[in-house]
């Protein structure tokens, strides 16, 4: 019951958005091409029960940006230290002029809106992650493997970039085992308002 009540949410929040997305798609799609390159990426993901998933988002980085990220941590220690602890790069020159508002505002996410269509996501739900992540979960990666990953979550409206990967992992942890609908549309609410304001993004 929980899982179908879940479930049923998630679809009726897709079709109360899909104006305002589609509005928002349209719009973004646009801008991302004038700089050039494919409009969507696309990054092989884990979601619940193991089963793998292509998780969508718009462009926000430049052309061939693996093999530009590749070239950069040879090159730099430094930002390979910080690309193996957080598997982030804060001031990472990879980002283009509209990517950078993406990622501010958290809208590089939007077209994941389609993977919670087809029941890969949920609009609420531990952050998504791949199999080398999944290794680094330890004991809680059955934990999230029991759930669909979310576009937003705890993590996301808890200081995002600003926590460290244990507290991430923590936080997922912590909302598998207390699942509500109560805490899904807190999370919810709140992600529009650390969304507006930019928090821990980049």
């Amino acid at each position: 019951w929980p899982r179908l009540v879940k479930r049923l949410l998630d679809v009726a929040l897709c079709l109360l958005a899909a104006p305002f997305v589609a509005t928002l798609l349209l719009l973004f799609a646009g801008l991302i091409k004038l700089d050039g390159g494919r409009v969507f990426y696309s990054q092989r993901r884990i979601g619940r029960e193991g089963r793998p998933f292509q998780a969508w988002k718009f462009r926000s980085m430049v052309p061939d940006a693996d093999a530009v990220l590749k070239h950069l941590l040879a090159e730099h220690p430094e930002l390979r230290l910080e690309w193996e602890r957080d598997h982030k790069l804060k001031n990472d020159p990879r980002i283009t002029w509209i990517g950078g508002f993406l990622r501010k505002t958290s809208l590089d996410e939007l077209p994941q809106a389609w993977n919670i269509l087809r029941g890969e996501m949920s609009w609420v739900g531990p952050r998504p992650i791949t199999q080398p992540e999944l290794e680094r979960y330890g004991e809680y990666g059955q934990l999230y493997q029991r759930v669909r990953p979310g576009l937003s979550g705890l993590w996301q409206v808890s200081g995002r970039n600003l926590t460290t990967y244990d507290e991430r992992v923590a936080l997922d942890a912590y909302y598998v085992r207390n699942w509500s609908v109560w805490l899904d549309i807190f999370i919810i609410a709140k992600t529009v308002r650390v969304a507006l304001r930019g928090e821990g993004a980049y």
